[in-house]
């Protein structure tokens, strides 16, 4: 049995089952939800981060919620998640302003990882829409080394911290500065996969120096990344020509590409059967379950699963319908 927890701006879908059987409830009663995180060693806890209402945990797959830490005292939105590869009690947490917590208790208590805001290009760090402010849009971990993270801070850096983030290092030349989600693959533990408002670009040396494969990428404003657990040379992102077609569901038109191999005549192809018309297409949450072959896509049109490595697209028979239509995915995971 698979479990779903699909974020959406008001809306939590917890999603389970496998085959044709599926169930959906909507479980969690907050709004501006930012996140979710959960790990399959322990699928029944999850974190859901919130722009205003703080960290909410469950420890019985979404039945019921409390809150954890005390971020929203602090005035602090929750605006990333990760639980660990290695240790599922281990949870890191990114918030606007622009901060790093973890904790070693599920969710219990939490700590500060310092130094983040001392990198030089902090001072360039700013939001657009509010340039006052940054935040931590991602978190990631090498699948092979506890403790290596990769962080990217909208906008202004892509970080790494070799120690679970007590030293820190600054953004590298030639990565992305606009960083939204950060990919990793367990049999190429060396690459770092981001997709980024300034485009696609990926690592083969631990974040170290960048590549920016492109060919046929004809739109560059690129949202969400997932890699076939079959396959760590098969990337799927989803992208828009730009914020307002990305984010604005009236405004809305979004696809979904795919790219194989590494050479320099890999080339981008739309891999959207299924999930058409880009038009009303508010930017896709893609995932994976560790199924060679398989991706999920949340959208604001509903929950779909490809069998194919993106071929086709098929919806699942619950999951978030056209009621969400004007909501925008804000995070999935499956476990």
């Amino acid at each position: 049995m698979r479990t779903i927890y699909a974020a959406l701006d008001r809306r939590l879908v917890v999603v389970q089952g496998d085959g044709e059987d599926w169930t959906a409830h909507e479980r969690l009663p907050a709004t501006d939800l930012e996140c979710v995180a959960a790990s399959p060693a322990a699928p029944e806890r999850a974190f859901v981060g919130t722009a205003g209402e703080g960290l909410h945990r469950t420890t019985d797959g979404g039945a019921a919620w409390t809150i954890v830490g005390d971020f929203a005292e602090r005035g602090e939105a929750v605006t990333s998640l990760l639980v660990s590869p290695h240790d599922p009690t281990t949870v890191y947490a990114g918030t606007e302003p622009s901060r790093v917590y973890r904790s070693t208790d599920a969710g219990e208590t939490w700590t500060e990882r310092e130094g983040l805001r001392e990198v030089p290009s902090s001072a360039r760090w700013s939001f657009p829409p509010d340039p006052e402010t940054s935040h931590v849009r991602w978190i990631a971990e090498a699948p092979d080394e506890p403790g290596r993270l990769y962080v990217a801070v909208e906008a202004g850096a892509f970080l790494r911290s070799p120690d679970g983030g007590e030293t820190w290092l600054d953004h590298p030349e030639g990565a992305r500065r606009d960083v939204h989600s950060i990919a990793t693959h367990p049999d190429a533990p060396d690459c770092v996969y981001v997709a980024a408002g300034d485009g696609y670009a990926e690592s083969h040396d631990g974040g170290h120096t960048w590549q920016h494969p492109q060919k046929e990428l004809h739109h560059r404003y690129v949202w969400s990344v997932a890699v076939d657990p079959g396959d760590p040379e098969r990337v799927l992102v989803s992208a828009a020509a730009g914020a307002r077609t990305a984010h604005v569901p009236s405004r809305a038109e979004t696809y979904v590409y795919r790219r194989e191999g590494r050479t320099d005549d890999a080339a981008w192809t739309v891999a959207m059967e299924g999930l058409e018309p880009a038009d009303g297409l508010a930017r896709p949450v893609l995932a994976t379950d560790g199924t060679a072959g398989r991706f999920y896509a949340a959208t604001n049109r509903g929950l779909f699963r490809s069998e194919d490595a993106g071929d086709t697209w098929e919806r699942l028979p619950a999951g978030p319908q056209a009621v969400y239509t004007d909501q925008v995915p804000a995070g999935l995971v499956i476990v």
